[in-house]
């Protein structure tokens, strides 16, 4: 059995912020394979399904970003989920474009609060992950402001088909097809003109 987590803050008001984007990948997967994330179990929202022929657990912390190991821990300790093999965390990453992924098998936290309190409560950095880019901050703007912001309207579509990719990659990776998804998805894609893509008035 898989467990692939996407990580976000719960509630309306966050709904469709950078922060959210693991919320998103997760709600693209749970659509396409018609999964229900509608289970609340430690501390989060999950649904249980097939995807291409493997047992998945997909999961939506609802402990605030911060404190994402909480949920992902327990979840992964009561599944018995071998945490180098059997588990996927969704993130957004501020280094790359919108709509950007980096696939990774391991790694620090590399700043990310949430990543940092999942190794903290996992006791490891050996899980894989997806880093969905949200852009990088402009200069003017604080990084929490940043990331708790919206994306504008282009930057949404571009999104979107980031979405698709990142849900491709987690097919791939469940096929044991990891290091495949890293040369197919790891690689700088020239972005597409995004008109107005400042982001608007930050949630607080």
């Amino acid at each position: 059995m898989f467990m692939i987590a996407g990580l976000g803050n719960p509630t309306l008001a966050y709904e469709g912020t950078r922060h959210n984007v693991g919320f998103d990948v997760i709600d693209a997967l749970a659509a396409q394979y018609n999964i229900s994330v509608d289970i609340r179990k430690s501390r989060a929202l999950i649904g249980k399904g097939i995807i291409e022929g493997h047992k998945v657990i997909l999961v939506k912390p609802q402990t605030y970003m911060n404190l994402s190991g909480e949920s992902v821990g327990a979840l992964a300790d009561y599944y018995k989920i071998d945490e180098e093999t059997e588990l996927i965390v969704i993130y957004d990453d501020v280094s790359l474009d919108v709509g950007q992924l980096r696939i990774r098998k391991k790694g620090s936290a590399g700043g990310h609060n949430g990543i940092k309190n999942i190794i903290a409560h996992l006791g490891t950095e050996a899980f894989p992950r997806i880093k969905v880019g949200v852009g990088e901050k402009p200069k003017r703007y604080d990084l929490a402001d940043y990331v708790l912001g919206h994306f504008s309207k282009e930057e949404r579509q571009v999104m979107n088909e980031g979405y698709q990719k990142a849900v491709r990659a987690v097919r791939m990776m469940l096929d044991g097809e990891t290091d495949a998804a890293m040369n197919e998805y790891n690689r700088k894609v020239k972005p597409k003109e995004v008109k107005d893509a400042s982001p608007d008035t930050a949630i607080k």
